[in-house]
């Protein structure tokens, strides 16, 4: 931008991804917070597991310094819902056309494959282009074990996926889906 006097600044705007998926756990943790209240289901979201180096005490309150990731953390949630465990993470992407791959890591998709073969529900709950969806494991595993590609192309998600709205009661109401993919009776959340 020119300013008088031939002044010239330029404006660099800070963008910080860290969060962006904050607004989708939101809306995850209002649920899981309505299932609980409600006697249907006890999901939560797992803690990153941390482990501690150095902490400081300031106004009479511990504050952690320095701390690093204890082990590689599974899916952001899991729990119990109709007597089957239930394990599933959120994810969020940029991308217009396709969902990467790579932000579901290794140790992750080894993780599904797992809870599939003990016979758990699981899950990617993904926002794509602003829509979000629930995509089943076994689809994700079946789509990655069988191509090449480095991305799920949006098609495959909108064929696959289940779309998920949000309910200003409910939060984001993913058990209907829940009750779809793991062979329960249709019944009303």
């Amino acid at each position: 931008m020119n300013y008088p006097n031939q002044i010239k600044k330029e404006y660099h705007k800070n963008i910080n991804y860290a969060n962006r998926g904050m607004d989708l756990e939101k809306m995850i943790n209002e649920a899981n917070e309505y299932y609980l209240e409600k006697d249907m289901a006890l999901i939560y979201k797992k803690p990153t597991p941390i482990g501690i180096v150095k902490v400081s005490y300031e106004n009479n309150q511990q504050k952690i310094k320095d701390a690093y990731f204890a082990t590689q953390s599974t899916l952001d949630y899991n729990g119990l819902y109709k007597g089957k465990y239930v394990e599933f993470d959120a994810k969020n992407t940029e991308s217009k056309t396709a969902f990467p791959i790579s932000n579901v890591h290794k140790h992750q998709i080894l993780h599904l494959r797992r809870v599939i073969r003990h016979g758990g529900i699981v899950f990617l709950i993904i926002r794509i282009k602003g829509l979000i969806y629930l995509l089943n494991g076994p689809d994700f595993i079946e789509f990655i074990d069988h191509t090449e590609r480095k991305s799920i192309p949006y098609s495959f998600i909108e064929e696959k996926g289940y779309p998920l709205e949000y309910n200003y009661n409910k939060g984001l109401d993913y058990l209907k889906i829940v009750d779809l993919i793991g062979g329960f009776k249709n019944e009303e959340n």
